[in-house]
């Protein structure tokens, strides 16, 4: 991990939510609305995006810890745009605050996530 990672340092991420983002659970009829698995995805995606620039050669990052809320609904079509802030670097552990915000301007998502850096062939099994 570079040098370069600080806490407070955030990052964005703006979508166009689709049918394959939406719950389906609810049956054919309900209204097709942006599910909890897909925001997730959303938070997570960009913190790696995020953290990449940061990481050193042979290094990613992993997800080992989220706990999000997901606080409103979105319909499939709009925006959705993904915030993260880097609130603590713990050795290899890195926890995040993390947001979603519809193209409403409201917030339907907070919580927090943690990821730690690892040896991409060690991860792996490669070494």
């Amino acid at each position: 991990m570079k040098e370069s990672l600080k806490p407070g340092m955030s990052a964005e991420q703006t979508i166009t939510t689709t049918p394959e983002m939406g719950i389906v659970h609810l049956g054919p009829d309900a209204p097709r609305m942006y599910s909890t698995p897909s925001m997730i995805q959303l938070m997570e995606g960009t913190c790696v995006h995020f953290l990449t620039p940061h990481m050193d050669a042979g290094e990613q990052t992993v997800g080992f810890h989220i706990d999000v809320r997901h606080l409103a609904p979105t319909t499939i079509g709009q925006k959705v745009r993904g915030k993260v802030t880097l609130k603590e670097i713990k050795g290899r552990r890195l926890l995040f605050s993390v947001e979603a915000y519809n193209e409403d301007g409201t917030k339907i998502g907070d919580g927090i996530h943690e990821r730690a850096v690892v040896n991409i062939d060690r991860f792996s099994g490669q070494k």
